[in-house]
């Protein structure tokens, strides 16, 4: 398989920016090779509703601006609806354990997040920060407000849900 194809592969995946040193370091090639990928990737791209976004330092998978306005009419319809049962239990997760990244919740869900998680950070109910090795996800402090508490050990019955997810993830790796 091509290292363009497996670069959008893992561009697509993670839904967000990835360091060129990062990938290059996974699919074990020097930046000069990752670098004739883009490019390949880039003119792959040229005639779909997808840009490769790339900065110095990173790259990432974008719309292109052509589609803001259909993109736009579907986060509009997005924010009218329920954030349903796989909603709430994603935000449940980021509350209480934030920082968490979208591969942890993923794995406490046992499904891809992705959408969800971008959903609840449209809504402005969770944000995203760069953590020290990952994108991270946290309660927006206008969520918290909202729910009438200054910080996540006030949700209710934090220490037993956090014993809860403790006993869990000891239970998990046991097996």
């Amino acid at each position: 398989m091509s290292l363009d194809r497996q670069l959008e592969a893992v561009l697509f995946y993670k839904a967000s920016p990835m360091k060129k040193a990062a990938l290059a370091k996974m699919f074990l090639v020097d930046e000069s090779k990752l670098d004739e990928a883009v490019v390949a990737l880039r003119e792959r791209l040229e005639d779909s509703a997808l840009s490769l976004v790339s900065t110095d330092t990173d790259l990432e998978l974008s719309v292109k601006p052509d589609f803001d306005q259909l993109i736009e009419g579907i986060r509009r319809e997005e924010m009218r609806r329920d954030i349903g049962k796989a909603g709430a239990e994603t935000l449940a997760i980021v509350m209480y354990r934030a920082p968490i990244s979208r591969v942890e919740v993923d794995r406490i869900r046992g499904v891809n997040s992705s959408y969800i998680l971008r959903n609840l950070e449209t809504r402005g109910l969770i944000e995203r920060r760069s953590g020290a090795r990952q994108t991270e996800f946290s309660p927006t402090t206008e969520l918290l407000r909202h729910l009438g508490i200054e910080e996540k050990t006030a949700l209710p019955d934090y220490a037993t849900v956090m014993d809860a997810l403790e006993n869990y993830e000891k239970q998990q790796e046991n097996e």
